[in-house]
């Protein structure tokens, strides 16, 4: 009985302290522009999160020093987004209005659906 009632508690206690480890996939884009007169690379990365004119500035910064995050071409974004854990999904260019090209860069990444929600309600 009492090795009955033992396994009953650390069954009890195992699923009470169990996390979800159910992985989902995120994903995110990432949009290469040339400068004028430049040979750099304007580069805008898209979580999916909400952005506002003037809610602060949300751009992509260095995790050490806090500092604004530049990339000196293409090339060295994606090399970036591949040392995140990102894996390219699809490529491809797009003209936008001045007849410029702009490249469109789809990556995906897998994260635990426990911490997507626990963010996703500011915890």
């Amino acid at each position: 009985m009492k090795k009955l009632l033992l396994m009953i508690c650390i069954a009890a206690g195992t699923s009470v302290f169990s996390q979800d480890t159910t992985k989902v996939e995120q994903y995110c884009e990432l949009v290469a522009q040339g400068r004028l007169f430049s040979t750099k690379v304007t580069i805008d990365i898209n979580f999916g999160e909400e952005r506002k004119y003037f809610s602060g500035d949300k751009r992509l910064r260095d995790e050490i020093s806090g500092k604004v995050k530049k990339f000196n071409s293409v090339t060295d974004a994606l090399n970036y987004m591949g040392l995140q854990g990102w894996s390219l999904v699809n490529a491809f260019p797009m003209g936008d209005a001045s007849n410029q090209k702009v490249y469109h860069f789809y990556f995906k990444k897998l994260f635990n659906k426990e911490d997507i929600l626990k963010e996703q309600n500011g915890e």
